[in-house]
């Protein structure tokens, strides 16, 4: 079940929320979710699974069906203009003021929420995303990678509290993902709570202070990553062998061992917060039969071997 942060450190509320298009389509089944001030949270999910629709719904773009979500207290529906003014979204698509300058499109975001120009700040976030040098080009003009630059500085224009990354690294740059990550970062040092989709699953391991998965609507898992992974990892022995083995033997089959196809890696899963990991049975008990190693090493689960697990624990289920 989601976790539920102190209610003074939370920024984002989303209560029981649901959403049925048309065509009877439901695409969020009774999420609830509280976002912390200041943190990064990932959010992921396969392709469908409705991670755009949540978004979108807490960004005003999608009315919910039921639920309530309020943003720094205000309720994004009955109080749109003041949750709305908190919230920064850099979409999927790239949808640009085509003819406009790169300076004149971003002063303009910020100008839509009532804000005072200030071309000091429009200056910086240009000059921290690498547009400043193309602050006079015309959107048309600039490549898919700089138009996304651009979609950042829009979303940032009016210095917004919560910043939405909706698949930031889809189709970018190396270049851009670092700039990005880097300003990320800065922005939640500055108290910004960033809320990112991703595919990239290493980003959210490297960037993320919380985890949360989503399957056909439903928030399946919401926790701190460090807990995440502590309690879903594991750890894999792998053994090298001096000779290879044409089975595993009888003898050894108490543990989970699967064997390399040239036979000569013994590979063995485990637990790794067990007090008893069985590491040093297996070990003696290899050495009764007669089987050597030269070599053995182990290696961790990564957030996405836990992700695939989980996910496929939920189709197993369902």
């Amino acid at each position: 079940m989601p976790t539920s942060p102190d209610q003074r450190d939370t920024i984002l509320r989303i209560r029981d929320v649901s959403k049925t298009y048309a065509g009877g389509f439901q695409a969020l089944k009774h999420v609830n979710l509280d976002i912390r001030r200041g943190e990064i949270f990932a959010l992921l999910g396969p392709n469908g699974a409705g991670k755009t629709t949540l978004i979108s719904t807490v960004c005003g773009l999608t009315t919910p069906t039921q639920g309530q979500i309020t943003a720094g207290g205000f309720d994004v529906v009955r109080q749109y203009r003041q949750a709305r003014a908190l919230v920064g979204l850099v979409p999927q698509e790239l949808h640009t003021d085509a003819f406009e300058s790169v300076w004149a499109t971003v002063s303009f975001s910020r100008g839509l929420f009532g804000k005072a120009p200030n071309p000091a700040h429009i200056e910086q976030i240009l000059k921290d995303l690498s547009l400043w040098d193309k602050k006079d080009n015309r959107i048309m003009t600039l490549s898919g990678g700089m138009k996304r630059r651009v979609l950042i500085a829009k979303a940032l224009s009016h210095e917004p509290k919560i910043l939405f990354l909706d698949e930031p690294s889809a189709g970018v740059d190396v270049e851009l993902r670092h700039d990005m990550w880097r300003l990320v970062r800065q922005l939640r040092e500055a108290g910004t709570t960033i809320i990112l989709t991703t595919h990239y699953i290493e980003e959210a391991e490297d960037m993320a202070d919380r985890i949360g998965v989503i399957r056909k609507g439903e928030l399946i898992v919401v926790e701190d990553k460090a807990t995440l992974m502590r309690q879903l990892g594991r750890k894999a022995l792998a053994l090298t062998l001096q000779q290879p083995l044409a089975a595993v033997p009888a003898a050894l089959a108490r543990w989970p061992l699967t064997l390399s196809a040239d036979g000569l890696t013994l590979n063995y899963g485990f637990d790794a917060q067990q007090d008893d990991t069985g590491i040093a049975e297996l070990l003696a008990a290899l050495g009764a039969q007669g089987i050597h190693f030269k070599d053995l090493r182990t290696s961790e689960s990564s957030l996405e071997d836990i992700f695939v697990s989980l996910v496929h624990e939920q189709k197993a289920e369902a």
